[in-house]
Formats: C-alpha cells, structure tokens, sequence
C-alpha cells in the first residue's frame, strides 16, 4: 500500500458505469502503484452480499473492498465515484463523530455491505458522504457524483 507525503494511504476507488448497477473498480493490490493502467481495474457486473460474491470482467482480481462500494451505489442512486483511502487522522478525527461503522465489523465482507446499507438508513451520510470503518483502521470512505466530488470530500474533512 503506498502513502503519499502526507501519510494518506492509497486504497480503492470505483466509478459507477452509467446508471447501471455495473461499476468499474481498481484491482486488489493496486493503491500502491504510481499510475493505473485500464487492466489494473475490471467491471463489476454482479454481485451478492449474502454470498459474499461479485462476478466481473477483467484480467485483475478486484478489490476486496467490491461490496463496500456496491452497498454504496445500492443505498444512493446519485453516487457515481467511491473512494476508499487511509488516512490515520482523519479517521481518528472522525471515528464516532460523523458516520461510522462498528467496530466489530471487519472489511470486505457482507456484513460491512449491510453495515453500509444501515447507515444510509439510520444516519446522514447520504449528506455528508464520508463514514469511517471503525473495525479497519484507518479506514474512511468517500463518495460523490464523480471522483472529483469525492475527493474534494476527503480534502474538507481533513481541514
């Protein structure tokens, strides 16, 4: 996993393919590069949170982190950009003041999808499009209408 200078991790993003439920998302060990090449990434086109499985199109093996962003575009219509990074302040600023995942919950499993699901539900991230993942530090999570929308939500959290 690279860091930049600024100790912010690298770790997935994902950007939704038209208003389908099909998402393109980078492959697993890739936060670490210095560039995305399009192999590096494959199309999500099914998945099934209680079968813990995606199926997909692409040379890579996708993130483990595919049904976190799927339980995003399911819970939120408008999102069309995940991003997924590692950032141990923010997440320490964040933990349990804004959306957060419990902590017994760990990362990349179904139960983090259905932990996501509830959040859109029962809190106001839809609003503020960050959670952090409180069983996976220093996990936080952003999205937006693009990548740049969800960026710029990581950019004002951390000031």
């Amino acid at each position: 996993m690279g860091f930049d200078s600024n100790g912010v991790g690298f770790g997935n993003v994902s950007v939704r393919d038209g208003v389908s439920k099909n998402f393109y998302i980078t492959g697993s060990a890739t936060g670490g590069l210095p560039e995305l090449r399009p192999t590096d990434c494959v199309r999500v086109v099914a998945y099934d949170f209680a079968r813990n499985w995606v199926r997909y199109e692409g040379a890579a093996i996708p993130s483990s982190e595919s049904l976190t962003h799927a339980a995003i575009y399911k819970s939120d219509a408008s999102t069309s950009a995940v991003i997924h990074c590692h950032d141990s302040d923010l997440w320490a600023a964040l933990l349990n003041r804004g959306p957060t995942t419990s902590k017994s919950v760990p990362y990349g499993t179904p139960e983090m999808a259905y932990e996501i699901i509830c959040l859109f539900k029962d809190t106001d991230v839809r609003n503020k499009k960050i959670f952090v993942m409180a069983g996976h530090e220093p996990g936080v999570v952003t999205f937006g209408k693009n990548l740049g929308d969800a960026f710029d939500v990581i950019m004002c959290a951390r000031t």
